[in-house]
């Protein structure tokens, strides 16, 4: 992504040929929303004057008073390349105002940006690398959605069995193109499942490629006649899809990590400990925000090489933090628990605010947990004193209420609209009769 001045907006917008463009925005949930226009609202558009009537949004103002300014960042302009090169597409990322020019308290993007003013305002700045797992299935003669697949491979397997590498690396140019700097891609564990990493970037950045990358995703699997499905746990006895995000905060181009004079031998620095120590402090709150849906919970379980308990470890990858291997100026800590449903601005902004927590009330961090939790009976692990994350939606909500300091970086508004969402979604869970349901009570009662 590169900083355009308007002259050079324009100029590309000619040189592309593009007749429309798409106002993107993201709403409490998580979910991409856009406005489009036709290229001669150019005007409009880098002058801040297009609204949106957000009364029907989640998380946006529900009352006669609900017109919405957005606000376009020109630097996340680009051409949306599986559209027609003829009356060609962009797009903008916004920041939502409100018609009198205030940021809008209810907008994902400004609550990013108010964490990140915060970290600066100290000296630091955050970066995050993800790691976005998704699922390619095949859909019905109507073109809807199904979890069906004709793959049969598993980890790092390759073709001919990895039948959706094509479309893998469909995706990897595709988003070369979008200026991506892609750092691997492969086969997950479960059958249909995929891996796509793309280079660490500033916390902003990386929110705005995360949502760039499902979009993306989707667009090209769909235009492949299949479907990417970025839900947590869309197969029963197979591994979910996570999000794992690899965390380190720079400083005058230093990483604060990096501890070569680690009294512990883990080269990592009293920074990161205290960082780490206020991810796992705030842990169970943060579950609700990086763990959204019903469904995230099914990827939580035991057995399916996703973390459960708050802990930590430099040795083995079942802790919610593992510390990878890379020193120097690779030295960071991996956040185990997001999952790619997530909304990832709320995400990064309550890790960013978990962690300098730690940093500012000097947190201790337990000792390492060296030992695969996977293979440990729950007894044991609690004997150890080691907790456990919150085993549904709303256990994780009431964790995040409680929590003043990750409460507080979501807002008065904002944690109102989650909050009440979240209630909503385990409601019509809680009422659902599932085919669980009628295939072991139907015939017998």
């Amino acid at each position: 992504m590169e900083h355009y001045s308007k002259e050079e907006i324009c100029r590309l917008m000619e040189e592309n040929d593009v007749s429309f463009i798409r106002l993107q925005f993201t709403d409490i949930t998580g979910m991409m929303k856009n406005v489009a226009v036709t290229k001669n609202q150019l005007e409009k558009v880098l002058s801040n004057q297009c609204v949106f009537d957000g009364s029907s949004l989640d998380g946006f103002e529900r009352d006669a008073e609900a017109d919405m300014c957005l606000h376009p960042d020109r630097d996340t302009f680009t051409m949306l390349p599986w559209r027609p090169a003829h009356n060609g597409v962009a797009r903008f990322i916004c920041d939502v105002y409100s018609p009198e020019g205030e940021p809008y308290d209810g907008d994902p993007r400004q609550i990013l940006k108010r964490e990140v003013k915060k970290a600066e305002q100290l000296g630091m700045e955050f970066l995050v690398g993800p790691e976005c797992e998704f699922f390619l299935f095949e859909t019905d003669d109507y073109g809807r959605p199904t979890t069906q697949t004709r793959d049969t491979a598993g980890y790092f397997d390759l073709g001919p069995i990895d039948i959706g590498g094509d479309i893998r690396r469909e995706i990897c140019l595709t988003l070369e193109s979008m200026g991506f700097e892609l750092e691997a891609s492969h086969h997950e564990v479960a059958v249909g499942q995929h891996e796509i990493d793309f280079k660490y970037d500033t916390a902003l950045k990386t929110a705005d490629k995360i949502m760039t990358f499902k979009m993306a995703v989707k667009s090209i699997a769909h235009g492949s006649g299949g479907y990417a499905t970025f839900m947590p746990k869309p197969l029963p006895n197979v591994s979910g899809s996570g999000m794992h995000l690899h965390m380190s905060l720079r400083s005058g181009g230093k990483n604060l990590f990096d501890g070569p004079d680690d009294p512990a031998g883990n080269g990592l620095s009293e920074t990161a400990y205290r960082f780490m120590a206020g991810l796992l402090a705030h842990a169970k709150a943060l579950t609700a925000v990086c763990s959204p849906t019903v469904n995230s919970y099914k990827r939580l379980a035991a057995g399916y090489e996703a973390p459960a308990h708050i802990t930590w470890s430099c040795k083995n990858r079942s802790p919610l933090i593992r510390i990878p291997s890379a020193r120097g100026e690779g030295s960071r800590i991996e956040f185990r628990s997001p999952d790619p449903s997530a909304n990832p601005y709320l995400v990064l902004a309550c890790c960013l605010a978990a962690g300098l927590d730690g940093i500012k009330k000097k947190m201790t961090l337990p000792p390492a947990t060296d030992c695969d939790l996977f293979d440990v009976p729950e007894e044991a692990i609690a004997s150890m004193g080691i907790g456990t994350l919150p085993l549904n939606l709303m256990d994780a909500a009431q964790a995040l209420k409680q929590d003043t300091v990750i409460a507080k970086v979501l807002g008065e508004h904002a944690l109102h609209s989650f909050l009440q969402d979240k209630k909503s979604e385990w409601t019509r869970y809680t009422r659902a009769v599932t085919d669980w349901e009628i295939e072991n009570y139907l015939q017998k009662y």
